[in-house]
């Protein structure tokens, strides 16, 4: 599979599962860019994400590197699921700044993978640092077509 074809089944395969994930749109979530093994997220911070420290609550930077994860690691056109994943808080975030999760797929061999997230504010401070593992099952993303 030549290199365009590859960046294009991610960007389909992205736009599917965009599609039948309610969680990452209610959230604000938007997909930047996507590549095999990669993928770019923005989100804007709402006061209702906060939590009584007036910061942005953990599940929801979790939950939004978690999204970045599973659009990095289901571009190949394989249902892939989170097998595992590690967060680290490093700085919070307030309402109104501007996120963005950095998906990279570290490796890939067999039905397992490992990816790493980095969350960033507008500043391009690191805000989280997220590690999941990956587990392929059986199935696609998109319809393969009947070719009989």
């Amino acid at each position: 599979m030549n290199e365009q074809h590859s960046h294009e089944l991610a960007r389909q395969c992205a736009e599917a599962m965009f599609a039948a994930d309610p969680c990452s749109r209610h959230l604000g979530m938007e997909i930047e860019s996507v590549a095999p093994g990669q993928a770019v997220m923005t989100m804007r911070v709402q006061p209702w994400m906060l939590n009584g420290h007036g910061s942005i609550q953990g599940g929801i930077l979790f939950t939004f590197a978690d999204s970045a994860f599973a659009f990095a690691c289901n571009g190949y056109n394989k249902v892939t699921i989170g097998q595992g994943c590690t967060i680290d808080y490093l700085k919070p975030a307030f309402a109104g700044e501007f996120l963005r999760a950095r998906a990279r797929e570290l490796h890939r061999g067999g039905r397992t993978g490992t990816y790493d997230v980095v969350l960033e504010n507008e500043a391009g401070e690191t805000l989280a640092l997220f590690r999941g593992r990956s587990y392929q099952v059986k199935g696609s993303i998109l319809k393969e077509e009947n070719n009989d």
